[in-house]
C-alpha cells in the first residue's frame, strides 16, 4: 500500500506532485493500492478549500485513490496509542515548561553543543507523575540501539541513539505531533511503502521507533527522493512560479507532460515521451538517482509540445477550450509555440477582427472580396488557391502575400501559408469576414 499525505496549508508544488505521482506509479506496478491522507491536524495553518484543490489537481493528472482519509478523524486513535506507549513505559509525561527548555537550549548553544533533552521528567516515579498537576507533553523514550533502515534510493541509513532524542509525540493540548500522527496512521492504514522527499529522512527513525514501541511488526519500506534544483542549481523555492503546479497548469502545460517530466527527473527513462501508465511498465524506484535533479522549464516545454502532438481531439478541446475540429490546427501551431495558452491565442487571433495596417487596407479589401466570390471547394492546394486569387486581384509580391498573411493569421509573420491553408480552408470565409 502506497500513500500520498499532503497538508492543506498551501499550494501544491512540484515536490509534492512528484511524491504523489511516484507513489501512484509504483502502486500501479504491484497493485497493492494507493491512498490519499489529508494531514489536517495543524488547524491554525490549514487553509479552507485547499484539500479539495489538492484532490482536483490529482484528478487532473489521472491519479485515482482507493481510500481518502483525513488525519484529524484519527485523533481518538492517536490518544489511545499514546496512552499505550506510556503504560508500556515506552513514553513518558514531560512537565518541563517552554521557558525551562529554552534556558537549557541556550545553555547548550553557549557551550557549542547540540541540545538534547536531558531526561529530567523521564526519571520521575509514577507517584510523582500522578501528583503533578502541571500541563504536560508526552515524549518518546530514546532508542537504546542504533536505528537502521534500508532506503530504496539511498541504501542503508543509520542513526545513533543520541541523534534521535526523546522527542514529543503528543502536545499539551492532547493533539499529536507530525511524527506520531504520521507513524500511527501509516500503521493503521496498512501502508507498506513510503516514497517521500529526503527532508523526511531524519523523521524515519522516529516513526520506526514509535511503531516498534507499539509492537507493530509489519515492515514498511522507504524511498527518499532527492531535492529538485532550479536552473541555477539552487534548491527550488516554493515562491518560484515554476514550482507551483497551479501556475504550470494555468500557463498551458498539459498534466501528462508535467507527469512525464517529473518521472524523468533523475531517472533514465527508456523513452523520452510517455504517460504514467507507460512508465508503470518499466519504472524502477531503486534506479532514481540519489543526486539532486535540476528542473529545466525549456525541457518541459519541449515535452509539452510532443504531448500536444500526440493528444486526441477531445483531450485538446478539453484543455484548450477550443473546438474539437481545430485539433489539427492546435498541433500545427506547436511549430510556433509550446504551451496551449500561447497556441490558443494564435488560433483565436485567426478568427478575431483583423488589425490591418493602413498601408495594406485597400489590398485586404480586394482580397476579401475576391475570396468571398470563390468556390473554395475547387482548390486542392494552396498553390491553386494562390494562383486563382492573384489572377482575380491583380496583386503580387509583397502587396499580395503580406495582406493575405494578415487576413489569415492576424500577424505579419508566421507559419508557411501553404501548410496552414489546408487546416483553415473550411473556415476561410468565417476568418475573412
Amino acid at each position: 500500500m502506497y500513500r500520498f499525505a499532503p497538508s492543506p496549508t498551501g499550494d501544491m508544488h512540484l515536490g509534492n506532485l512528484r511524491v504523489a505521482i511516484l507513489n501512484y506509479l509504483c502502486s500501479l506496478q504491484d497493485k497493492s493500492g494507493f491512498i490519499v491522507r489529508i494531514e489536517d491536524t495543524d488547524k491554525e495553518r490549514n487553509i479552507e478549500g485547499k484539500d479539495q484543490e489538492i484532490l482536483e489537481i490529482l484528478t487532473k493528472f489521472g491519479i485515482k485513490w482507493d481510500q481518502l482519509y483525513y488525519q484529524s478523524e484519527n485523533l481518538k486513535f492517536h490518544r489511545q496509542l499514546a496512552s499505550k506507549l506510556m503504560i508500556d513505559k515506552r513514553a513518558f509525561a514531560c512537565f518541563c515548561t517552554e521557558s525551562e527548555l529554552e534556558a537549557k537550549k541556550e545553555n547548550a548553544k553557549a557551550k557549542g553543543i547540540a541540545y538534547r533533552y536531558d531526561g529530567t521528567c523521564e526519571k520521575m516515579s509514577d507517584e510523582e507523575v500522578l501528583a503533578c498537576e502541571k500541563p504536560f507533553v508526552i515524549r518518546m523514550k530514546k532508542p537504546k540501539e542504533t536505528m537502521k533502515f534500508t532506503d530504496a534510493i539511498k541504501g542503508e541509513v543509520s542513526f545513533e541513539p543520541e541523534n534521535v532524542d526523546s522527542f514529543v509525540i503528543m502536545r499539551a493540548d492532547k493533539t499529536p505531533t507530525y511524527n506520531f500522527a504520521c507513524a500511527t496512521d501509516d500503521m493503521l492504514e496498512g501502508v507498506t511503502f513510503v516514497i517521500r522527499g529526503e527532508d523526511h529522512v531524519s523523521n524515519t527513525p522516529k516513526q520506526e521507533l514509535i511503531r516498534e514501541g507499539l509492537d507493530y511488526t509489519s515492515k514498511i519500506r522507504y524511498a527518499h527522493l532527492p531535492i529538485i534544483l532550479n536552473i541555477e542549481g539552487k534548491k527550488m523555492s516554493k515562491r518560484e512560479n515554476e514550482s507551483s503546479v497551479k501556475w504550470l497548469l494555468s500557463k498551458g502545460f498539459m498534466p501528462e507532460a508535467i507527469a512525464n517530466y517529473i518521472i524523468s527527473l533523475g531517472y533514465k527513462a527508456p523513452v523520452e515521451i510517455f504517460t504514467i501508465n507507460d512508465a508503470a511498465q518499466w519504472f524502477d524506484i531503486s534506479k532514481v538517482s540519489p543526486s539532486p535533479a535540476k528542473f529545466d522549464i525549456k525541457m518541459l516545454e519541449h515535452i509539452n509540445r510532443e504531448h500536444i502532438k500526440l493528444a486526441s481531439s477531445e483531450r485538446l478541446a478539453t484543455l484548450s477550450g477550443l473546438d474539437e475540429n481545430l485539433a489539427d490546427l492546435i498541433k500545427f501551431y506547436t511549430q510556433e509555440a509550446s504551451l496551449l495558452n500561447e497556441i490558443k491565442q494564435k488560433i483565436e487571433a485567426i478568427f478575431a477582427p483583423k488589425n490591418i495596417p493602413d498601408e495594406f487596407k485597400s489590398e485586404c479589401e480586394i482580397i476579401k472580396s475576391a475570396v468571398n466570390s470563390m468556390n473554395l471547394d475547387e482548390f486542392q492546394s494552396f498553390d491553386e488557391f494562390k494562383k486563382a486569387l492573384m489572377s482575380s486581384t491583380n496583386l503580387k509580391g509583397k502587396s499580395f502575400f503580406m495582406p493575405l498573411r494578415i487576413l489569415l493569421t492576424n500577424e505579419q509573420h508566421g507559419p508557411e501559408l501553404s501548410e496552414l491553408f489546408p487546416l483553415i480552408k473550411g473556415n476561410l470565409k468565417e476568418i475573412l469576414k
